[in-house]
């Protein structure tokens, strides 16, 4: 829409631009509706042909040097190497530093006893990156330093918060899915925080949707990247074999964890260009544009897939709600089809016909549809088996990001075909935006909130015989207490024992036989009891025998 409400489809940029040869106020107003209909070359265009025809006009000359300064900056960028090379170097120094055995994170179980589980470079990687790379991004530039050293301050203190809180869990059990989470989800805050620095002063849904685009290409470059460092660390290895001499495992860490430290610095220095907005980068060079085709690519290609599989869905509809494995790939696959459609989406519609903008849309439509489906259908399978089961930390967290992800899909259907089909890329970018706000949101919660949820009383636990609280541990909720000689079980809950009154309230409560762990009738006969399963059952019977 022009600035008088007429529709830019009908009235030229440059009929519309003489009109307001002598108005810099409705100049600027035209300039920002374009970039959000994504025909800001068409208005640079027209003022061009202004400028050439009244190049005394002051104002034109104003927003024809504006527009080529702006253009030539993005075009121009040159990575500053004499930063981003010892900024790289030391942080891959600290990579191979933190993945030796001497950082290794245990679990604590039964009595204090230790079992290793990973280096902590898995859980400090992404702070530590995203530290180095906010540094190289402030300094060339020339950003706030507070800021930035803020952010880095704040993830590398969610690190912090995670190996300091992850044994309030208690369980061993729950404490492996915990970190485990941690290791996607700290990647998921780190790129939350990058994002925020870049986008606090233009909070704008064209530059947030500018920045999920530059990290899709980060992350390409970095996997190109790898695979090189990769193979050149295979071959080293393979050339040293040949002369039967092995290296040492110091250095095939300074290869793999070093190198890893390396890139990950890098290549957000080689895409972004830090002087520059997040909308303002250069995004018509040879990756921009090969990311965005390939992309495009697969939408159809992913339609159809997704329509066959629809069908055999049908047919084996029980496979997710009896096989965790299928269920972890319905979930993998829906955050790839969310990335593709951000890699589909244009930032401009200058490229493409009209033609191809409608297809384009009704593809992207299609496809959200589709995941939308999906997306229902997984979170049923989860809810189906927590029902069955029991509400774990991993579980709890898919449920959330089933829930992110539809309600980001119900939001891009809901923009697309309610909004006006002149203005449905700006809609589009502006569901996105709701997204990334949502998907940082829900990242934070599952680190901050899941240890609290899942955690023990850690003081009740100690007074409990030797044998329940190697139970309580060793064993994720409910843990269900039974001894030999007795019929009688119990559900251990906040350091009582609760009776279940008959088989048939166990089965109604969905426990299963499997749960029950045995221990001496004494030790059970030591627990204080609770309120019985159901509340109503009467006076809770003491176990007998020994």
């Amino acid at each position: 829409m022009s600035p008088d409400g007429a529709s830019i489809n009908d009235t030229s940029y440059t009929d519309i631009i003489n009109t307001l040869a002598e108005d810099p106020e409705q100049l600027e107003l035209l300039y920002q509706t374009a970039l959000k209909a994504g025909e800001a070359q068409n208005f640079k265009k027209a003022i061009e042909a202004g400028h050439d025809d009244a190049p005394e006009n002051l104002l034109y000359a104003a927003w024809f040097y504006r527009l080529k300064d702006t253009a030539a900056r993005a075009k121009e960028y040159v990575v500053a190497w004499v930063w981003v090379i010892p900024l790289a170097l030391v942080n891959a120094l600290l990579f191979w530093w933190f993945s030796g055995d001497e950082f290794m994170i245990s679990f604590e179980s039964f009595q204090g006893l230790e079992r290793d589980f990973l280096p902590a470079l898995f859980w400090l990687a992404a702070p530590l990156a995203a530290l180095f790379v906010l540094a190289y991004f402030t300094k060339v530039g020339r950003k706030d330093w507070r800021l930035s050293g803020l952010i880095s301050l704040l993830l590398l203190a969610a690190a912090g918060y995670v190996f300091l809180i992850y044994l309030q869990l208690g369980t061993v059990f729950f404490q492996e899915q915990y970190l485990t989470l941690m290791i996607m989800h700290l990647p998921l805050l780190a790129w939350a925080g990058v994002g925020a620095f870049l986008v606090v002063k233009h909070r704008d849904p064209e530059n947030r949707f500018a920045f999920l685009i530059k990290s899709l290409e980060v992350f390409i470059v970095g996997g190109l990247f790898a695979i090189a460092g990769l193979l050149f660390t295979g071959i080293t290895a393979s050339l040293f074999q040949v002369l039967d001499v092995q290296l040492p495992d110091e250095v095939m860490r300074l290869f793999v964890a070093g190198g890893l430290g390396f890139i990950v610095v890098v290549a957000p220095a080689v895409i972004y260009n830090p002087a520059l907005s997040p909308a303002k980068q250069a995004f018509d060079e040879g990756l921009s544009k090969l990311v965005a085709l390939l992309m495009r690519v697969l939408l159809p290609l992913t339609l159809l897939v997704g329509l066959v599989y629809l069908i055999f869905i049908a047919f084996n509809f029980r496979a997710p709600l009896e096989n965790r494995d299928v269920l972890i790939i319905y979930n993998i696959m829906l955050f790839a089809i969310v990335a593709l459609l951000v890699g589909a989406t244009p930032l401009s519609l200058e490229d493409l016909s009209p033609r191809m903008a409608r297809f384009l849309r009704w593809g992207i439509i299609a496809v959200a549809a589709l995941a939308l489906l999906v997306s229902l259908y997984a979170l049923g399978a989860i809810m189906y088996r927590t029902s069955i089961d029991r509400i774990t930390p991993n579980r709890l967290t898919f449920i959330g990001w089933n829930l992110v992800n539809i309600g980001l899909l119900v939001v891009l259907l809901f923009l697309q075909l309610r909004g006006d089909k002149w203005d449905w890329l700006h809609e589009l970018k502006h569901a996105f935006s709701i997204g990334t706000v949502a998907y940082a949101a829900w990242t934070l919660i599952v680190i901050l909130a899941l240890p609290w949820l899942f955690g023990i009383d850690q003081g009740a636990v100690e007074e409990l015989p030797v044998s329940v609280q190697r139970a309580l541990y060793e064993y994720p909720d409910p843990v269900l207490l039974k001894c030999y000689n007795s019929p009688h079980i119990y559900l251990l809950e906040d350091g009582q024992k609760r009776w279940i009154d008959t088989i048939e309230t166990f089965n109604e409560q969905g426990y299963v036989w499997r749960d029950v762990r045995f221990v001496s009738c004494s030790d059970l006969r030591a627990v204080p009891d609770g309120v019985p399963i159901p509340p109503d059952a009467g006076s809770p019977p003491q176990p007998w025998g020994y």
